[in-house]
């Protein structure tokens, strides 16, 4: 199943209490806007290889309903969507997703 699927089947969001905090003071990025990515469109979204050591990690390039363009970090833990981290995006990967 490709992970747009898998992403589609999600009934919600799972969050790490210590992880609010940090992505509000590091990146000024609410979780109402991180969970609005999710249901706008045009969602970009990937495997993070990289990162992926204990579980699978995800990106997406998204915007929150304010038009605020980000990136999300994310895992999937059976039908949740986990945030890992949030921020804007770079130059780079606004160009993707303006690509998409």
């Amino acid at each position: 199943m490709d992970l747009i699927n898998r992403l589609v089947q999600c009934t919600g969001f799972q969050w790490e209490e210590a992880n609010l905090p940090k992505i509000w003071e590091r990146h000024g990025v609410s979780a109402a806007e991180c969970e609005q990515v999710f249901f706008n469109r045009p969602l970009v979204a990937a495997p993070d290889e990289e990162h992926s050591v204990a579980e699978p990690r995800f990106y997406a390039l998204g915007h929150a309903d304010s038009g605020r363009r980000l990136l999300i970090v994310f895992t999937i833990r059976g039908d949740l969507i986990r945030i890992i981290s949030a921020r804007d995006m770079n130059r780079r990967e606004r160009r993707i997703y303006e690509k998409s």
